[in-house]
């Protein structure tokens, strides 16, 4: 029997995590482990709901502890005898097969494998906010990453795909993989770190038709200009350990407005240069 664990991280999300619990407990698992990064969630009662473990991470100065949160929270669940992992965003809403297919997914893969969903990007909320069925009909899936019909499974060359936001593994691969690196901090370049990590030990990417998830609308984290720096940093550490750099559209993008500069040309990624600062004038007669 399949003991499955979804392992969420959060902070200042309440009312997303409370959505994403109502989602869950249309399939719960047999353990929801919640890791509040410099805080304790705010827990509302959910009928049907599956157990909450609740863990508590402070957070360092560089940042939200993205990758630290996701490690502990599966080392919690892997504690609690869980041997699938299914990792998923606090914004995230499952889709009422989404542990189903992850499950079935798991039971027949030949190989080691990272397990992603689709994701379905929503709109921001009407009145009253988001309905409980017909979420799909809302928006399609993200157009960035494959979509298969429902109960397909689909290998994946594309490491750079790869997504925390939905994503499956057992508890064999998770200990494969050998978890996020922990020197990541702040928004940007993890993921794709780990997807490499995990796929020199082996392990493979796959697209799980049906395994489905409703991003709840937010604004992009990236126009923060906290995340920016922190954007850069990741990408720099990104650099350092792989040879390349990630998140390229973003960087581009950010560059174009300014808010970086970014010539992979010439190997330069930084933040602008603040303008010099110009000695005042002083007026009026000098003494001799």
């Amino acid at each position: 029997m399949t003991v499955t664990a979804v392992v969420t991280i959060t902070h200042d999300r309440d009312a997303h995590l409370h959505r994403q619990r109502v989602g869950l407990a249309a399939d719960p698992p047999d353990l929801h482990v919640v890791v509040g990064m410099g805080e304790a969630p705010r827990l509302t009662p959910v009928p049907d709901a599956p157990p909450v473990l609740l863990l508590d991470l402070p957070v360092p100065d560089s940042g939200l502890p993205l990758a630290a949160a996701r490690n502990a929270g599966a080392a919690a669940a892997l504690h609690a005898g869980a041997d699938l992992l299914v990792l998923l965003d606090v914004d995230c809403i499952p889709a009422p097969r989404m542990l189903r297919r992850y499950r079935d997914a798991a039971r027949t893969a030949a190989a080691p494998a990272l397990l992603c969903g689709p994701v379905h990007y929503l709109p921001p909320p009407p009145p009253g906010g988001y309905p409980h069925t017909g979420l799909a009909d809302l928006a399609p899936p993200h157009p960035a990453r494959p979509a298969p019909p429902d109960g397909e499974v689909v290998p994946e060359d594309r490491l750079a795909l790869f997504w925390s936001l939905s994503f499956a593994v057992t508890a064999a691969t998770w200990t494969a993989a050998g978890g996020f690196c922990e020197e990541y901090t702040g928004y940007g370049g993890e993921d794709t770190d780990y997807a490499l990590m995990a796929a020199a030990a082996g392990v493979g990417l796959h697209w799980v038709g049906g395994a489905t998830a409703f991003h709840q609308h937010h604004p992009p984290a990236r126009d923060t200009p906290a995340r920016v720096a922190e954007i850069v940093r990741n990408a720099t550490l990104f650099r350092r350990r792989n040879g390349w750099w990630p998140m390229t559209g973003w960087l581009t993008d950010l560059a174009a407005r300014g808010a970086v500069e970014f010539d992979p040309g010439r190997d330069v990624l930084a933040l602008p240069r603040p303008p010099p600062v110009s000695a005042p004038r002083v007026s009026g007669t000098p003494h001799p």
